[in-house]
């Protein structure tokens, strides 16, 4: 396999440790969801443990890339429809999985998509910046910022395993995540 040149930096990137810790909820075999995928680096932590995975990006690099450890669609997700709706059912139905997995990423619109994904008895497994991450580098606007408490808040129907808002030093940046199940 070829290897596209900008992707050479993103094949040693470890998998956060956020889902690396969470990741015991995640039983083998289970079907997984990386949304903003990327170059896959979630994606084939959960391919090696046996789980089957699905990414989205609009990257068409990063998902030629991420094929490699499973399926990957190419999506904008921002300005286009939900890609995971069966429109073939009436009233169209959202396609669900075992586990949903999200890092570096925030459009609170999908937000209501993103946590119907989640199967009864899922995971989610979710880490992005917060604010106060602008002090630190991108991203600063609030938009892509979470306010305090907000994934509390976004999964308040969902069982609580971990959450923090905490501070992480390198890079240095302002994170909150969280692990529950539906």
């Amino acid at each position: 396999m070829t290897t596209p040149s900008t992707a050479l930096q993103h094949t040693d990137s470890a998998p956060s440790e956020w889902i690396t810790r969470w990741s015991h909820l995640i039983k083998e075999n289970s079907n997984v969801l990386d949304v903003a995928c990327g170059f896959g680096r979630h994606m084939q932590w959960f391919q090696s443990r046996n789980c089957t995975v699905l990414g989205i990006d609009r990257s068409l690099e990063a998902v030629k890339f991420a094929a490699q450890w499973g399926n990957t669609v190419l999506a904008d997700i921002e300005n286009g429809p939900w890609p995971l709706m069966d429109g073939t059912s009436t009233p169209p139905t959202q396609q669900q999985f075992d586990a949903v997995v999200i890092t570096n990423y925030l459009w609170r619109p999908l937000l209501p998509l993103i946590l119907g994904s989640v199967k009864r008895g899922g995971v989610l497994l979710y880490e992005t910046f917060a604010t106060g991450n602008e002090a630190f580098g991108k991203p600063r606007r609030a938009e892509f910022l979470l306010e305090t408490g907000e994934l509390l808040r976004i999964c308040k129907d969902f069982k609580i395993w971990g959450y923090e808002d905490v501070f992480l030093e390198t890079p240095a940046r302002l994170v909150q995540r969280i692990a529950a199940t539906r």
